[in-house]
């Protein structure tokens, strides 16, 4: 009998612990396998730090309360792994896979937390340990390669569409209104941002600017002015990746060298009030598009949680180095599979929007909207306590 460890990675999702939920399940409907289920506590970072706790300690509510809890309740890191094998990092990760015997680890994490995923799984191949790793995807922004789309994105874009609808909503209402900038998540693709394409006419913004289109300047300046003088006030939504001349020699960068992007919508308000003498609003939807329970799409919640218990039941059969993908069957009726995949064809790649959903900067094309349509609908049930969502606390009794 072997001990299971779960660890989570990079930027948390509304449905991540619904992931963890469904691999806690399954990991318990086989106790003559799997002994312990241990969380790692903040990601990779427990398991070389032998900071482990056991989540078989935890009160059945705490765990059924996963379903509606977002953030990364076991602790997330987006410390990247070094390419040297023979770096300590890894003999203290093995150390503790050893310590604690080890034999399943479960790393549930987008593009860069798939190539943790797949350097571990490397590692103990090399050494011949008989340790099974298995990717759990999910990232908000959907753009993990192969699979059809990535846990986490349908519930932040049925977060973002509703917020931008009711902005655009109330942006309408004067006379002499404002150009609203609205910055969504998205570095290298605007799948998110793009979702605003689902809102009717009445509610939608004017302007949709993702990073898979050329950004023109010039043209975008014009195109608010004209639209300002047509209807009085403008709504415009961006991704953060979206590129136009800007000073980011000061931004901050992650291990992995990628730049925090936020501050685009503020800096083309400032050029707006420059050059066209125009009202404007910046607004950054920022960290709620990832961890808003309230607009938890059902098709996710029961994905992730399916996901979550395949992850353990692969495992078990043997299989690692994968990572769980989805295939779609259909549309209408939506109907999906799910399969692994060799995570190091995922690991740092990236999916974008194909051309062929595009449109123009005013709206996406019909397959973007019968491909995103299905992922976001469905809402679930919440518990409450006197107003206010009722989340997980971990007791995290340390191993």
């Amino acid at each position: 009998m072997k001990n299971m460890v779960y660890i989570q990675s990079g930027g948390p999702t509304s449905v991540i612990n619904t992931s963890l939920y469904g691999a806690i399940k399954e990991a318990q409907n086989h106790p003559d396998k799997i002994g312990h289920i241990f969380g790692s506590n903040h990601g990779i970072e427990g398991l070389i730090n032998d900071d482990l706790f056991d989540l078989g300690l935890e009160d059945e509510h705490t765990i059924e309360l996963l379903k509606q809890t977002p953030g990364s309740i076991l602790g997330t890191t987006r410390r990247k792994l070094p390419k040297d094998f023979h770096d300590p990092i890894y003999m203290k990760i093995i150390e503790n896979i050893k310590k604690h015997n080890i034999g399943y680890v479960f790393i549930n994490g987008g593009n860069d937390s798939m190539d943790t995923c797949n350097q571990i799984a490397k590692l103990c191949e090399e050494l011949a340990l008989d340790v099974k790793v298995i990717g759990v995807p999910k990232t908000i922004d959907n753009d993990l390669a192969i699979t059809d789309h990535s846990l986490g994105f349908p519930s932040a874009a049925k977060h973002v569409i509703n917020i931008v609808g009711q902005i655009a909503t109330d942006a309408r209402c004067f006379i002499h209104g404002k150009v609203h900038i609205i910055e969504i998540m998205g570095r290298n693709a605007g799948w998110l941002t793009a979702s605003v394409d689902l809102l009717p006419e009445a509610s939608r913004p004017d302007l949709i600017y993702i990073p898979e289109s050329i950004f023109n300047l010039k043209e975008f300046m014009e195109d608010v002015r004209v639209i300002h003088r047509k209807r009085g006030s403008v709504v415009v939504a961006i991704s953060e990746g979206v590129d136009f001349p800007r000073d980011v020699s000061n931004a901050r960068r992650d291990s992995f060298g990628h730049i925090q992007l936020e501050g685009g919508a503020a800096e083309l308000c400032r050029l707006i009030d420059e050059e066209l003498n125009l009202p404007t609003r910046s607004i950054e939807l920022s960290i709620p598009q990832r961890a808003d329970a309230a607009y938890i799409s059902k098709v996710d919640q029961d994905e992730a949680l399916a996901t979550g218990k395949l992850a353990v039941q692969s495992a078990l059969k043997g299989e690692t180095g994968k990572m769980i993908i989805f295939r779609r069957l259909s549309s209408s009726p939506y109907k999906i599979e799910m399969a692994l995949e060799d995570v190091g064809k995922i690991a740092n790649e990236v999916s974008m929007i194909p051309q062929e959903m595009i449109k123009d900067n005013t709206r996406m094309g019909d397959a973007y909207r019968k491909y995103l349509s299905p992922l976001i609908k469905g809402e679930i049930a919440l518990e409450f306590k006197d107003g206010i969502i009722v989340m997980a606390e971990l007791k995290k009794i340390k191993v």
